[in-house]
């Protein structure tokens, strides 16, 4: 069962979610919140698989809220996922340093919805390609100080080129293909290269390997 959270200020648009996430047998929305200081609580309280944050709330915003849940070891396995109005606002990049896994615009289709949860309970990031050409935008229009090292270093060749895959924005099916392997030899080299880096997810995988310079975008 796949336990969710709800974390809004807007009554109508989390009981719009739940009536959708109620529907699934396997899913249980486990809380809702107004805030992000509440939705925080709840996340330690109740240990969801995945957070459905919005990126605008009172008392504390979703971004330090998904802050303090990434830093927090004992919510390691809990996924946050940002709702936002805007697919391509400005918190995007703030959102996944901070640790959140993707984004949901919240006009996003019903089953679309309900696949991109699934997604996140699995521990993978709604990282779509839109997303990852932002992030090389980014770095490409504002280059960070790098992280020299990095725990690169520690990667064997392989992961460092699945590390390399994954900041493309390939999924493991399209990395395993590209580096003649199987999926779940993909996976395997993913999850390592993620310990390693002490990475959260791979959204944070994917600025790890443009802010240590494993990968530069074009035009930098």
């Amino acid at each position: 069962m796949i336990r969710v959270l709800l974390v809004d200020d807007q009554p109508l648009i989390r009981s719009g979610f739940r009536a959708l996430l109620d529907l699934e047998d396997d899913i249980e929305v486990v809380a809702e919140a107004a805030d992000g200081q509440e939705g925080l609580a709840l996340v330690r309280e109740r240990l969801p698989d995945v957070a459905l944050m919005d990126v605008q709330m009172p008392l504390m915003d979703g971004i330090e809220a998904t802050r303090r849940i990434a830093a927090d070891p004992a919510l390691v396995d809990v996924h946050v996922v940002m709702l936002t109005n805007y697919g391509m606002d400005e918190y995007v990049f703030d959102a996944l340093c901070a640790g959140a896994a993707g984004f949901l615009v919240k006009d996003i289709l019903p089953e679309d919805f309900l696949h991109a949860v699934r997604v996140a309970a699995r521990g993978d990031a709604l990282l779509a390609p839109a997303i990852t050409r932002r992030l090389i935008d980014r770095y490409v229009t504002q280059p960070p100080p790098g992280r020299t090292g990095s725990g690169l270093q520690e990667l064997t060749a392989r992961e460092r080129e699945a590390v390399a895959l994954v900041a493309q924005g390939l999924s493991n099916d399209k990395i395993a293909a590209r580096m003649v392997i199987s999926p779940a030899t993909a996976k395997t080299h993913i999850n390592r290269a993620m310990a390693k880096l002490h990475a959260h997810d791979r959204a944070q995988l994917v600025i790890l390997a443009y802010e240590s310079g494993l990968v530069a975008p074009r035009g930098r």
